[in-house]
């Protein structure tokens, strides 16, 4: 098993979050949700800007640890409010197109200051 980012992601203020950024475990990779954040603090803009910038810390991930949307075959999505789905799902479908995979979306109160979160499952034979 390996884990990617336990030396301590930054939250809100700088906060250290006590997760791992993602898991990899014989094939599978297990990415944490990821917010519209750059150095611990979430950018400004709506639901487009956002959604780009949570997808590009969501593949900034997978790409770290050798995967690529190819590979993905499930997300999760938390949207803070329903009215921004079909805007998610036009920046979704650029980041996936050919290579859509099962996917879930909810409605939540976000624990940030956010409009987004997405996680992710991707799955590639292991290296013998």
């Amino acid at each position: 098993m390996k884990r990617y980012g336990v030396e301590g992601g930054k939250g809100t203020g700088g906060q250290h979050m006590p997760f791992a950024r993602a898991v990899e475990a014989n094939g599978w990779l297990f990415v944490s949700g990821q917010t519209p954040m750059v150095n611990g603090e979430v950018i400004n803009g709506g639901i487009v800007e956002q959604s780009h910038q949570a997808l590009k810390n969501v593949f900034a991930i997978l790409q770290e640890a050798g995967y690529g949307a190819e590979h993905v075959v499930r997300c999760g999505v938390w949207l803070d409010d329903s009215r921004d789905f079909a805007s998610f799902n036009k920046v979704f479908r650029e980041y996936f197109g050919d290579h859509p995979p099962a996917r879930a979306a909810v409605v939540s109160s976000m624990v940030i200051d956010c409009k987004v979160e997405v996680d992710c499952v991707a799955y590639k034979e292991p290296q013998k």
